[in-house]
């Protein structure tokens, strides 16, 4: 009579998801290279999610850079206990909600999951960022995130706030400072690249 087995089915993490916390861990520790390389390995999934709500190529391209500010201010509340792509994209989804809203722009169903390189995204998924604490910390992000745009040198400044605050086109800003468009794209590139330096810097007041 053969013998019967038993077959486990095994709960280990992901290579995916070891790396990202192995990354996350050396990002927290200062390591820049840390930042790159999720950056890297999420930017172009990332890109596709926010493609589904909003259709134009420079606003997705902004909403893209300015999730991962977002994210890298936060990452000291990451809790490895979760995926870190869900996190992110959880992040990312929210970002750009605020923003269809703000612009009053055409949304989108969240009854229905989004495809992504993990599998479906449901937008029902726990806030793992919960904290009873959280509107006085939000407040205490958005205060950093402004110091961190007062810190910017004045020809980038002026750029961010004109993009980000004012919500202006790159054409409206390029007309409005009498600079050519491509110079104002290397500008705001070259600001955010500065924001993100600030806000790792500071990540541990966050």
């Amino acid at each position: 009579m053969p013998k019967s087995t038993t077959t486990t089915t095994s709960t280990f993490p992901s290579e995916s998801s070891e790396q990202d916390r192995d990354l996350v861990e050396r990002a927290l520790n200062g390591d820049e290279h840390a930042y790159s390389q999720l950056m890297q390995k999420y930017g172009k999934a990332l890109y596709h999610h926010i493609h589904r709500m909003v259709r134009s190529k420079g606003e997705v391209e902004d909403l893209v850079q300015e999730s991962f500010i977002k994210a890298f201010s936060a990452l000291s509340s990451y809790s490895s206990d979760y995926a870190f792509s869900t996190w992110l994209y959880k992040i990312a989804t929210n970002h750009t909600i605020d923003y269809l809203r703000k612009k009053k722009l055409p949304t989108f169903s969240i009854d229905k999951p989004i495809q992504t390189k993990d599998g479906n995204l449901e937008y029902e998924v726990p806030d793992v960022t919960y904290r009873p604490d959280r509107h006085v910390v939000a407040d205490q992000r958005r205060e950093l995130i402004q110091e961190a745009i007062d810190s910017l040198p004045k020809k980038y400044h002026r750029v961010i706030v004109l993009r980000h605050q004012q919500e202006k086109s790159y054409e409206e800003i390029a007309q409005e400072l009498d600079l050519p468009l491509g110079t104002v794209k290397a500008h705001i590139f070259r600001a955010r690249k500065l924001l993100y330096k600030y806000l790792r810097e500071k990540r541990d007041t966050l």
